[in-house]
């Protein structure tokens, strides 16, 4: 189990980088491109359109063929996208190398969601998958403000770094893992998997409740940066910096969060932050000191940290002979959240000046992500447990 969760922790580790790497950058970029900061929001959200349409192709090709085979092709052609990235010399090609990033991660970080369930107990899904999610988590902690550092010296440095890092996880990925086919080698249809995954209720619910949560947790993500440099005078640097206890919060929460389930059950902990991050986001609005804001975005992390790992075992426990298609549609869904958080975040801070819209968005989106989960049936302890 040890070298599985080591793997998969690098593996979210370096995509969650590549992911937010941008976000730190926006100010500088737009600067250098000359474009606003509504239109700034495009360079997040190029990745995310490259990731959330191959996503869906990605899913049903991964559930046919060995899950290793498909995540080294994937780091590969990631790790020349995103060094294209460092020589884009326009705001045209930075979206075009963004969004073949996106395409290329879309064939990556779905195998490690849809490998936990079967390479590791039934009793440490939960844990792995928080491990996994901590590899996001330090990506915040350690990968923005490093990304944020560098690009004070150029901001063609983290894309050379993210690119060579890559490369050095496909080789580690190569020695480490075995061959991570599950079953027989059948060929696949894509018809037959979408009719089957739409025939799923609990899935098409799951998946939409996430969706929806996501359109709201990025557009706040998205725009912190932002939100520093023009509310609070944050230097590049400065912004590194505050994001490092920001990403304290979400390892934390990653790490520690499946001991709230054991204590409580998966069920209740699931209901429980969402409504703690929902009080969250309804009380960022007041804030008017740089300081308070870095508490409380520490907590929301915190708390985005506790219940990722419930989004990922729950999405995977509605179709276990389907896990990767499962697993590529939920990244689709987030990351067409990030896709919609880039316009909508950009739109609502010109228009408030300030991080008021976007908190309040944020607050709404996850007040009607809990009325589906609700809807659903999930916060209902038996028809969790019954599906793990």
């Amino acid at each position: 189990m040890r070298r599985y969760a080591t793997m998969f922790f690098l593996t979210m580790f370096l995509i969650g980088t590549d992911t937010f790497l941008i976000s730190p950058l926006l100010p500088t970029l737009s600067n250098i491109y000359g474009v606003s900061t509504g239109i700034s929001g495009w360079m997040v959200s190029a990745y995310a359109i490259g990731y959330a349409v191959f996503a869906l192709i990605s899913g049903p090709i991964s559930d046919g063929r060995d899950r290793k085979k498909v995540m080294l092709w994937g780091l590969l052609a990631f790790a020349v996208s995103t060094l294209l990235c460092a020589f884009a010399v326009n705001f045209t090609l930075m979206l075009l190398f963004r969004f073949l990033a996106g395409v290329s991660a879309s064939f990556v970080t779905p195998q490690v969601w849809a490998s936990i369930p079967v390479v590791v107990a039934r009793k440490d899904i939960v844990k792995v998958m928080g491990y996994a999610t901590a590899g996001l988590s330090v990506s915040q902690l350690v990968g923005i403000p490093i990304g944020s550092y560098l690009a004070v010296i150029s901001w063609h440095a983290p894309f050379f770094v993210i690119s060579g890092a890559a490369l050095l996880l496909l080789g580690l990925n190569l020695l480490a893992l075995p061959e991570l086919e599950v079953g027989h080698r059948a060929h696949f249809s894509f018809m037959k998997t979408y009719a089957n995954v739409a025939r799923n209720g609990q899935a098409i619910s799951y998946l939409m409740a996430y969706f929806v949560f996501q359109t709201g947790s990025f557009t706040s993500i998205t725009f912190i940066s932002t939100w520093f440099t023009k509310s609070f005078g944050l230097t590049l640097a400065g912004v590194g910096t505050a994001m490092i206890a920001i990403g304290a919060g979400n390892l934390a929460g990653s790490l520690f969060g499946s001991r709230l389930v054991n204590r409580l059950g998966l069920a209740r902990t699931f209901l429980l932050e969402l409504i703690a991050l929902i009080v969250l986001y309804l009380l960022l609005p007041f804030v008017t000191t740089f300081w308070l804001a870095e508490v409380l975005l520490t907590i929301v992390f915190l708390f985005n940290g506790f219940i990722f790992p419930l989004f990922m075992t729950t999405l995977q426990s509605t179709a276990k002979n389907a896990r990767s298609t499962i697993s590529s549609l939920s990244n689709a869904a987030m990351y067409l959240g990030e896709t919609l958080a880039g316009i909508i975040g950009g739109l609502l801070f010109k228009e408030f000046n300030s991080y008021i819209g976007i908190s309040l968005f944020a607050a709404v989106m996850i007040v009607i992500a809990l009325g589906l989960y609700a809807k659903s049936g999930i916060f209902k302890p038996d028809r969790i447990e019954s599906s793990l």
